[in-house]
């Protein structure tokens, strides 16, 4: 069974939500909220490729989705529901627009228009700064392949434009997903 334009996924782990934590030994969960989009499962494991597809994503290769992609909703009356991506059992269509990276078993690849970036700790100043991490500016992670043309590679710090930067968790490294069009200088 292929969908004509969408991937068919499931959640990895087979959880929709990623909200319980191992902490030595015991299980904690961290958010019991189903609104909670930073406790939304974002890793897909690729069931099906579409039957137009023709790029490097295959079958078994894991999607970084959007965090709506998994979650319940209620309706107006209150009844738990799955959202617009839910196929069947376990199975859910993502369209091209709500992955952002793809995991091919030895690394990870930007997808389409966006990139990732690492976030960097304050910069020494003059200038007090009670912040934690630089703002606007960042080490390019994942670029994708307009950016690496352009000759932004992987390591190099980058300035991007304001409110461009939408957080994600990506094996354990806050990184944040810009648009390639919204990457401004290489540092």
């Amino acid at each position: 069974m292929r969908s004509p334009f969408q991937f068919i996924v499931k959640p990895r782990n087979g959880r929709r939500y990623d909200n319980v934590l191992d902490w030595d030994g015991f299980e904690f969960i961290s958010s019991t909220s189903e609104e909670d989009h930073k406790v939304s499962n974002r890793y897909a494991e690729v069931v099906e490729v579409p039957l137009s597809y023709s790029g490097s994503i295959k079958v078994g290769d894991t999607l970084l989705v959007h965090h709506n992609v998994f979650k319940f909703y209620n309706d107006m009356k209150g009844r738990r529901k799955s959202g617009k991506s839910f196929f069947k059992d376990d199975l859910f269509f993502v369209d091209n627009e709500q992955f952002f990276m793809w995991h091919d078993g030895s690394s990870w690849n930007a997808h389409d228009r966006y990139c990732f970036i690492e976030p960097v700790p304050t910069e020494d100043s003059y200038i007090y700064k009670p912040i934690s991490k630089e703002p606007l500016m960042g080490i390019m992670r994942y670029p994708n392949s307009y950016l690496k043309s352009k000759g932004v590679d992987s390591g190099d710090k980058v300035s991007f434009q304001p409110d461009s930067e939408y957080e994600f968790n990506v094996d354990g490294t806050t990184m944040y997903r810009v648009y390639d069009h919204q990457v401004t200088i290489k540092l």
